[in-house]
């Protein structure tokens, strides 16, 4: 029996159409069902995973005025939002060079950032422009997707393996990037990340096969691993990506709203091909086998216990209900106020901004919205405690829909392996 096949023997396989090729998802369901498929019988599996990802930045090129106008840009603001001018002057040229952080907040609005900029530059929104230039003068102006020339994403750590869940075993709340909101003290709540055995580099552990120059797609369209991302670890690994900001999918990157102001969400999604057993063994992972720290959200270095993404996912919701009918109409609405992606306004859920956080759920005061988030049982200093989930900061759906969509592209040789 042959145990290794070359990139060269699949994309053979994909061309004659007898490629067998699997969501991370559906391939999990077959384990789980005692299906699963032996080493021949699978060649790709495509695995995703969506959440804030605060190392997310891009950068960008338009012009603002005509040439001549102003010599060079010092400060520049999108929304409000600033942008770091250069590393190109561009002197005299009226147009701008600038680096946007996804995390950076408006100055004029902290839960509005560049996550939620970026979200409005691809749906094709007014963009309000202010420069102020190193000859003292302030130019505004509006631009939309079109007026820009270029724009790249750098994400310089995404879709880590390992992720922390936090809780708040103090008095007091507390406020977090890890929390849509203060996060309620005497282990009221938890808070987690990361999409389980869904997640890429959980099914290529070693990174036999997500390597530098690694094909992907980032937020819908194709971009590149440029290699391990910052702070990355044998043990803890995560990845600097690249792509093209104007042709990614407004659905996949967004802002999320936290307690410390507004943050950045994208989703990714890898092709891991099946070239020998030792590949075929790690993406036997599921869920109950993947463990994740809980620590205290005051001192993230400071485990309390552990527990397993089975038991924060498992059969458990990823969408809310909303019965309009149960919404009191409220003069402050506590769902507009905590949702991190302004899914909820004027009393409608776009669920296409809906990331399934579950903050709804968890905090409308009149029960409108029906979400199951599960609990989970943990042992803390000794004592056996039930806390429920209050909020995801990543999303299953998301990130198994790009899958779907990059295993549909190998399948129609739209993205070769």
């Amino acid at each position: 029996m042959k145990n290794n096949r070359t990139i060269g023997e699949i994309n053979e396989k994909i061309t004659n159409g007898e490629a067998n090729i699997y969501t991370a998802e559906e391939f999990k369901k077959l384990i789980k069902n005692d299906e699963t498929p032996s080493f021949n019988e699978v060649d790709v599996v495509t695995c995703g995973t969506c959440g804030v990802m605060s190392g997310t930045a891009a950068i960008l090129n338009f012009v603002v005025s005509e040439p001549g106008k102003f010599i060079r840009a010092n400060e520049v603001y999108l929304n409000g939002v600033p942008a770091y001018a250069g590393p190109c002057p561009n002197e005299w040229l009226g147009s701008v060079d600038v680096i946007i952080h996804g995390t950076a907040h408006s100055i004029h609005n902290e839960n509005y950032g560049g996550g939620f900029l970026f979200k409005d530059i691809l749906e094709g929104k007014e963009i309000d422009v202010r420069v102020e230039s190193a000859d003292g003068k302030t130019i505004n102006n509006t631009i939309t997707k079109e007026d820009i020339i270029r724009a790249q994403i750098i994400g310089t750590r995404m879709a880590f393996k390992n992720y922390t869940a936090f809780t708040n075993p103090n008095k007091e709340d507390i406020s977090s990037i890890f929390a849509a909101k203060p996060l309620g003290g005497n282990l009221s709540g938890l808070t987690f990340s990361g999409c389980g055995d869904l997640n890429p580099l959980q099914n290529d552990v070693p990174q036999n096969v997500i390597k530098e120059g690694t094909k992907i797609l980032i937020n819908g369209t194709q971009g590149y691993v440029l290699g391990n991302g910052t702070r990355s670890s044998a043990e803890k690994p995560n990845l600097m990506l690249t792509a093209d900001l104007m042709q990614m999918d407004s659905y996949y990157i967004g802002g999320f709203k936290t307690g410390q102001g507004g943050e950045v969400y994208d989703t990714v999604a890898i092709p891991i091909p099946v070239l020998n057993e030792e590949i075929y063994n790690n993406l036997l992972i599921t869920d109950d086998k993947i463990s994740i720290t809980v620590s205290d959200i005051k001192g993230r270095h400071l485990p309390l216990t552990e527990t397993n993404y089975a038991k924060l996912w498992g059969e458990y919701s990823l969408r809310p209900q909303y019965d309009r009918a149960n919404c009191y109409k409220c003069d402050s609405c506590t769902v507009e106020e905590v949702c991190p992606t302004n899914a909820f306004a004027n009393e409608r859920l776009d669920l296409t901004h809906c990331f399934g956080c579950g903050m709804c759920a968890n905090y409308c005061r009149h029960d409108a919205f029906d979400m199951n988030m599960g609990s989970v049982d943990l042992t803390i200093d000794n004592e056996d405690v039930n806390i429920p989930i209050i909020c995801r900061q990543s999303d299953r759906l998301r990130g198994n829909k790009l899958s779907l969509k990059l295993k549909k592209l190998i399948q129609n040789q739209e993205f070769k392996l």
